[in-house]
């Protein structure tokens, strides 16, 4: 019964949500290597699938965690709340810092990250604890459209948080987020998500919307902190391009 107010409560944002469509731009492919390609369409075939708990619906349609960014990143930035932006100077007081990363030179940071709490907003998956995170071999992207660029969050040489993203079309979207346990306090993870909106709007001119994941099906404290930084659920139309 606990659970009761919190679907009626997710009933009336379903009702409620802003449609919007977005346009990943296969076509804009052409002239990248064809492993951006293949990232969308990946990707795309995803949205077609039915949900695995409510099969009349597809994945990726309703409750998309989603920010539409504003022309400049000082109107982002002012637009998330003041909490947020107290995180991200907090952050840059004690000496962090954002950079675009390569994920090769970072793989044991990167696994002491995922094993510094075995627990986040749920349990921390198995293969993640126990597994080396292994090397890949992405080739660079030769557009401003399509690219899957990470990032970093750094205190001299030391990395304590990271993110892994998907750049098609007009999104941007968050698919790997990590911070380490023991720096979480220091807000790091907002300045990481706020910085990489600074680079999604110099860097890549097509992306209109900023995207992390999903907002139903994540606890209250989760969604709490989406929302400080302007990811609200809306209903979402994909468009292949």
């Amino acid at each position: 019964m606990r659970e009761l107010p919190q679907l009626l409560s997710d009933l009336r944002t379903l009702t409620r949500m802003p449609s919007v469509a977005v346009d990943l731009m296969l076509r804009e492919t052409r002239d990248n290597d064809p492993f951006y390609a293949r990232l969308v369409e990946d990707f795309y075939a995803e949205t077609r699938k039915r949900h695995p708990r409510f099969p009349l619906i597809r994945q990726w349609r309703y409750g998309v965690a989603l920010c539409v960014l504003p022309k400049t990143f000082d109107e982002y930035f002012m637009a998330i709340e003041a909490a947020g932006r107290r995180n991200c100077k907090k952050a840059l007081r004690l000496g962090y810092r954002c950079e675009r990363i390569r994920h090769n030179d970072h793989l044991a940071a990167m696994a002491a990250i995922h094993r510094s709490t075995d627990v986040r907003q749920g349990p921390m998956p198995a293969h993640l604890l126990a597994e080396a995170v292994q090397p890949h071999d992405d080739p660079p992207s030769r557009t401003d459209a399509h690219d899957y660029p990470y990032f970093g969050i750094l205190k001299g040489d030391q990395l304590v948080a990271y993110s892994g993203n998907l750049v098609s079309g007009e999104a941007f979207m968050i698919e790997q987020l990590y911070g380490h346990a023991r720096h979480h306090a220091d807000g790091v993870v907002p300045l990481l998500i706020v910085e990489m909106a600074r680079y999604a709007l110099a860097r890549y001119p097509r992306v209109k919307y900023y995207a992390d994941e999903m907002y139903f099906g994540a606890g209250e404290t989760m969604r709490r902190f989406k929302r400080k930084f302007g990811f609200l659920p809306c209903k979402v139309s994909w468009m292949l391009g």
